[in-house]
């Protein structure tokens, strides 16, 4: 019930005003967002990166209602993508479509989407295509066969989520062209009808979706990180949770695959002990970084997904 209520407040336009004229909630949502400008973003990489850890970043925003906002969007992406090579730090970038135009109208979407993928190339990036909820997911993954089969991008990837029940199907799919995936849980809310209720059942098909990733690393030639940390492996395991971690592990060392052959992917400010716990270990991990003034949305959901960070919006609450 908590869950629901948090999923419906990240999307309501007036708890949005309300909050963030609070400004508590500021400093609640620092946890987990890097800043408001790309600088502060930057210097939170540099810091990562000298713990051996790389990052995606990612400039918060999403659901443009007209067409300058989605060419801001674009244009704001394609500055990312400049200051990542200007800067020399170990990063790539994440986007979300309805950031650029698809809430509008697909083809605005498709023609912003290329116009990133463009620039990607020339800066020998990488480019993450987020998944969002259900209403967005066909298409999404339409224009991301559109840009690797039909325009030739293989600087793209896909994040896939589990508590969905067709994302084995889509994973096997996606399999068969080579596509480099991010795998997640899933952050929205979603009918029983096309997603798993159950968190134990989120949780198993988490678990056989990592092993189909693990299990393709061979037919693909077993690619590892690029050495500028910006390309990662074909998986990419996002989650916090030990017990998935712990199989995606123990399965990778029985298939045979190298450490570098998979990544481990968390978001800023959660789990810090385990992302330098994993380097250690010799695993490729990557921090997911958010920046914008758009941070509402992004910080809500973060509290709907553990009691204890809606706990800690509290607490700031009562310090102010």
């Amino acid at each position: 019930m908590l869950r629901s209520i948090l999923i419906y407040l990240s999307k309501a336009a007036w708890a949005k005003r309300t909050v963030m004229r609070w400004s508590f909630a500021w400093r609640a949502a620092s946890r987990f967002v890097a800043g408001e400008n790309l600088d502060d973003a930057i210097e939170v990489i540099k810091k990562l990166n000298e713990y051996g850890i790389n990052a995606t970043l990612d400039h918060l925003g999403e659901h443009t209602c007209n067409l300058q906002d989605a060419s801001n969007a674009t244009q704001e992406i394609l500055k990312i993508i400049e200051t990542i090579d200007r800067t020399g730090v170990r990063s790539n970038v994440s986007i979300k479509l309805t950031q650029i135009g698809l809430a509008l109208d697909e083809n605005i979407a498709l023609e912003n989407l290329k116009k990133i993928l463009e620039y990607t190339s020339k800066y020998n990036n990488y480019l993450r295509i987020d998944m969002e909820d259900a209403p967005c997911v066909d298409v999404t993954l339409k224009l991301f066969k559109e840009m690797k089969l039909t325009f030739g991008y293989n600087c793209v990837g896909l994040v896939i989520q589990s508590y969905l029940y067709r994302s084995m199907v889509d994973i096997n799919n996606l399999m068969d062209i080579g596509a480099r995936i991010r795998l997640c849980k899933g952050a929205y809310k979603e009918p029983p009808e096309i997603a798993y209720p159950k968190k134990s059942d989120v949780d198993n098909n988490y678990d056989k979706i990592a092993s189909v990733l693990i299990d393709t690393v061979k037919t693909y030639g077993y690619p590892i990180l690029s050495r500028d940390g910006k390309t990662p492996p074909l998986p990419a395991l996002a989650t916090h949770d030990e017990k998935r971690i712990d199989f995606a592990k123990q399965y990778q060392n029985q298939a045979g695959i190298s450490k570098e052959s998979i990544e481990f992917q968390m978001l800023h400010g959660i789990r810090r002990d385990l992302q330098k716990k994993l380097v250690e270990q010799g695993f490729p991990v990557r921090v997911y970084v958010p920046y914008g003034t758009e941070w509402y949305p992004y910080f809500t959901r973060r509290l709907a997904e553990r009691p204890a960070n809606l706990w800690f919006f509290i607490s700031n609450y009562f310090r102010q």
